[in-house]
C-alpha cells in the first residue's frame, strides 16, 4: 500500500524530540482556548459563552375548566380545576439569581421551578410581570451564578448571524442542557398585529433561527456571545418553527426587568390620549396618514397640552404615524417626565404639541370593575343573528354609566382580549380582570363593527 510521500505500509510517527515539543504546545493551546474557537467557529463560541447562564423555567398552574357541551355541564363539577404544567426558558442577568423570561411563561403560575445547567432545581420567586412587553423577572436563592453577557440590539443589521438558545420541547428531554439553533437577523423594528397569541408586538427583532415551544424567554445571541434579544413568539400555522421568529430587543427587556426588580412593576409614562384603531383586515390599515384621537382623559397630560378628541395625529417623536402600531411603538418606551412632540392636524391646520408624560393615575382614581356589564359568549348562532364581524369573544348586551365613561363601551361591542389574554367565553372577562387586579395597567380590546378598539384602565380596577 502506497501512502503520501512514497512510504509503504504502517503509520508514520514523529520523532520523539518533535513530540516532546508538540505535546506541551497542544496542551497549552487547549488551556488558552478551551472552547476551541479556531476549530468550532463563531457560532459554537457564541453559544458556549452564553449557555451556562441559560435556565429552564418549569411552571405549574391550575386552570378552571369551563364545560364545552351539555354532557360536560352535567358531569364536570362546578369550578373544576386541573393541574397544568408548562416549560419555558430564561437567562441569568445577575450572579445572585435574577432571571429574565417571558410573562406568558409565568402567567398564572402557582409554582415555578428553575433548572440550572448543572442540573440543580431551585424554587423561584416571581418578582413581577409586564404584559405589554411580555417580560417577567424571577429570583432564585443562590450566589455565584454565571451571568449572560449583554449586548445591544441597536448594533444589529439585517443579515447578521444570531443564535437562539432555549429548551424546545424540554419536557421530553432527559437533561438540562439547552438547545442551540442558528440563523440570521431577518428584519429589525418589526411590528406584528394582535392575534390569538396576544399582542400587539412592536419594534421586534425578526430571525429565522428555529424557535419552538419551550424556547420562550430564552436569549437571542450575537456572534460575540452577547444577548441582544429575548425570544418570544413565532408566526406559524403548524405550531412549529417556519423561520418567522421574534425577539424583544434586550434594551427594552432590561429596562423593564430593572423596573420590576426595583419596584415590582414596569414604570411607564401616561399621556391620557387614546386612539381609534383602524380597520385591520386587508392592507388598508397600513397606509393610514395618521391616527385619530378617540378619547382624551380630562385633566391628563394630553388635555393640558391641547389635544382634543377627533384630532388627527400625523407624527409623534419625529416618527410618522402610519397606523396604531406606530402609536404603540412611541408610547411603549415612554417614561414619566419624558416630553413628546406631536404633529396634530385639526380643521386642516397642522400644529406642534408637546406633551409631558406623567405617572399613571393612582389606584384612588376613578375605577371600573366591569360588574356593570351584561355579557354573553359569542357563538356561531349569535354571530349570525347580530351580524358580528368576529366569531369569538364576549358580546356586551348592556353597559352601565361607569363602563361607558371609562372604557367607551357600547351595547353590541365584543370584548375580544384583555391585555395578552384572548377572550373566548364571557366568564373569562371577570376571571382575567380578577387575576390582573393590582398588577398594573389593563388594556381591554373590543370589536365594534369591523374595527378593533382598545381602552386602558389604570390603578386597581
Amino acid at each position: 500500500m502506497m501512502c503520501a510521500g512514497g512510504r509503504t505500509g504502517g503509520h508514520v510517527g514523529a520523532p520523539a524530540g518533535v513530540l516532546a515539543v508538540l505535546i506541551p504546545a497542544i496542551l497549552a493551546a487547549q488551556q488558552a482556548d478551551p472552547i476551541g474557537t479556531a476549530r468550532h467557529g463563531v457560532i459554537a463560541t457564541a453559544a458556549a459563552r452564553v449557555a451556562p447562564a441559560v435556565v429552564s423555567v418549569g411552571v405549574v398552574r391550575r386552570e378552571r375548566q369551563l364545560p364545552r357541551s351539555v354532557f360536560e355541564q352535567m358531569m364536570v363539577p362546578r369550578g373544576y380545576e386541573r393541574r397544568v404544567e408548562g416549560l419555558g426558558t430564561g437567562f441569568l442577568i445577575s450572579s445572585d439569581g435574577l432571571i429574565v423570561t417571558n410573562q406568558h411563561v409565568t402567567s398564572g403560575a402557582d409554582e415555578i421551578v428553575v433548572t440550572l445547567r448543572d442540573g440543580r432545581d431551585l424554587p423561584a420567586q416571581l418578582l413581577g410581570e409586564d404584559d405589554q412587553t411580555d417580560i417577567a423577572v424571577l429570583r432564585v436563592a443562590a450566589a455565584g451564578l454565571p451571568v449572560a453577557p449583554l449586548g445591544r440590539s441597536q448594533a444589529l443589521v439585517v443579515g447578521d448571524w444570531v443564535v437562539a438558545i432555549g429548551n424546545p420541547y424540554g419536557l421530553l428531554l432527559g437533561n438540562p442542557e439547552p438547545s442551540v439553533s442558528a440563523g440570521v437577523v431577518s428584519a429589525l423594528g418589526r411590528d406584528v398585529l394582535p392575534s390569538g397569541d396576544g399582542g400587539p408586538h412592536v419594534d421586534m427583532v425578526q430571525t429565522d433561527a428555529a424557535i419552538n415551544p419551550g424556547n420562550s424567554g430564552g436569549p437571542l445571541v450575537n456572534t460575540d456571545g452577547e444577548v441582544v434579544g429575548v425570544n418570544t413568539f413565532i408566526l406559524s400555522q403548524s405550531g412549529g418553527s417556519v423561520g418567522l421568529g421574534f425577539a424583544i430587543p434586550i434594551e427594552r427587556a432590561l429596562r423593564v426587568a430593572r423596573d420590576i426588580a426595583d419596584g415590582g412593576r414596569a414604570r411607564r409614562g401616561w399621556i391620557g390620549v387614546e386612539i381609534a384603531e383602524p380597520r385591520v383586515e386587508g392592507s388598508g390599515w397600513r397606509r393610514q396618514n395618521g391616527v385619530i384621537v378617540r378619547r382624551v382623559a380630562p385633566g391628563g397630560p394630553g388635555a393640558r397640552a391641547g389635544i382634543r378628541a377627533g384630532d388627527l395625529v400625523e407624527r409623534a417623536a419625529g416618527t410618522p404615524m402610519r397606523n396604531f402600531l406606530s402609536w404603540e411603538r412611541v408610547l411603549l418606551d415612554l417614561r414619566p417626565g419624558d416630553s413628546v412632540s406631536f404633529g396634530v392636524r385639526r380643521d386642516g391646520d397642522i400644529r406642534d404639541v408637546a406633551v409631558v408624560a406623567s405617572e399613571p393615575p393612582s389606584a384612588s382614581a376613578e375605577r371600573v370593575s366591569l360588574r356593570d356589564l351584561t355579557l354573553i359568549t359569542v357563538t356561531t348562532a349569535i354571530q349570525a343573528e347580530r351580524q358580528l364581524a368576529t366569531g369569538r369573544g364576549a358580546l356586551v348586551l348592556a353597559v352601565g354609566a361607569t363602563s361607558q365613561r371609562t372604557l367607551g363601551l357600547q351595547p353590541g361591542d365584543v370584548i375580544v382580549q384583555v391585555n395578552n389574554y384572548p377572550i373566548a367565553q364571557a366568564e373569562q372577562v371577570g376571571q382575567v380582570m380578577d387575576y390582573l387586579r393590582g398588577r398594573g395597567p389593563i388594556r381591554v380590546f373590543f370589536a365594534r363593527g369591523d374595527q378593533v378598539i382598545y381602552a386602558d384602565l389604570w390603578g386597581n380596577p
